[in-house]
């Protein structure tokens, strides 16, 4: 008869070693931070853990190694920005109303 190992297989051990590198306001955008991340050659792991004060919400926490730690920085801060730049840039509405002219040459 085989014994079984009475080892407690614990989420927290799979995560010795990393830290969080942003918490996200839903799982979508978690793992849109993961993918990122992992496209730049970056290890990510997505923690979501309940909050002790409230029932009903969840801590999404978007981790990486802590050697990694500032380079996921930059990677998000440089995402974030950008995605900030292009919503500002069409939160106008004025794309369609340029001027023909402007784009003539005038030689």
């Amino acid at each position: 008869m085989a014994k079984r190992s009475k080892k407690v297989h614990r989420p927290q051990a799979k995560l010795q070693g990393y830290v969080v590198v942003a918490f996200a306001e839903d799982l979508e955008q978690a793992r849109e931070f993961k993918s990122l991340l992992e496209v730049n050659d970056v290890s990510a792991v997505i923690s979501e853990q309940k909050e002790q004060s409230s029932l009903d919400s969840n801590e999404i926490a978007v981790m990486v190694p802590e050697d990694f730690l500032d380079e996921a920085h930059v990677i998000i801060e440089s995402q974030q920005a950008y995605d900030d730049f292009y919503d500002y840039a069409l939160e106008d509405g004025d794309a369609g109303d340029f001027d023909d002219d402007f784009f003539e040459d005038d030689f």
